[in-house]
């Protein structure tokens, strides 16, 4: 259980229940579990959603679903998009661009980023019907593909929390976070769910690939962003999926 409560503490704003420093090696056995984290964020969000359905329009319960997402993930993911497309677009080497995610001062890639980002999931929420348990899944495959992309993918820095992570990640904690991953696409969606398990795929490696063209590995930043960047892509091929008979 210490590796799952790891991965909840971590990922979430839930109350620490282990009031201690975890250990590299349970920090690295927690990201088999992100998924089934991801599970339980989609949960609260698919109640919230069915229960706001009732009670406000739909404008408004997006904006409310949106603001709960955020939250319930503490901006964690929020904060490394922001400071992830500043240092990657944002700098002319590679070193320069790591010490640019290394600043907490948000420059205008990152703001810019985050606003389109904000705006466009808010968008697409508000196409989202009452009944919506692409919610569960959606988080789900966020935090998938951050477990791919940190066992996947060098790490940039020799140190930090994601250096502690890629070090005792194997394939003992893909194989779960995979199974959950494909359990909860199947369960939720059915076959559309399978897609989205693909695009999943196919984004992680784009993001993965673009990111070292720019730096050396990846960082606890670009797992953010690869999560948010996830979890856009998804809310926005769900949406369109509630008008496909517009179009097809």
């Amino acid at each position: 259980m210490i590796p799952f409560l790891a991965a909840l503490q971590f990922l979430t704003l839930a109350s620490p229940i282990v009031r201690r420093p975890f250990t590299e090696r349970e920090l690295g056995q927690a990201a088999g579990f992100y998924p089934l984290v991801g599970v339980l964020i989609g949960a609260l969000l698919y109640g919230a959603n069915y229960t706001l359905a009732l009670i406000v329009p739909d404008a408004l319960r997006a904006a409310l679903i949106l603001a709960l997402w955020v939250l319930l993930s503490g901006a964690l993911h929020l904060d490394g998009l922001l400071d992830a497309f500043d240092g990657i677009l944002g700098g002319f080497t590679p070193q320069k661009r790591l010490e640019i995610m290394r600043d907490e001062r948000i420059g205008a890639f990152g703001l810019s980023a985050g606003v389109i980002l904000l705006l466009t999931k808010y968008a697409a929420l508000s196409g989202f019907p009452q009944s919506a348990p692409e919610l569960i899944l959606i988080p789900a495959l966020g935090r998938w593909g951050m477990t791919l992309a940190v066992f996947a993918f060098p790490y940039a820095r020799p140190e930090g929390l994601g250096s502690a992570v890629k070090a005792h990640i194997t394939w003992k904690q893909v194989a779960p976070a995979s199974l959950t991953a494909l359990f909860a696409a199947w369960v939720c969606c059915h076959w559309l769910g399978l897609i989205a398990l693909g695009s999943t795929l196919l984004l992680v490696w784009g993001v993965s690939a673009f990111v070292l063209r720019r730096i050396p590995g990846l960082t606890g930043d670009i797992y953010g962003a690869i999560n948010e960047l996830v979890e856009l892509a998804l809310t926005v091929i769900f949406a369109a999926w509630q008008f496909a008979p517009l179009w097809i």
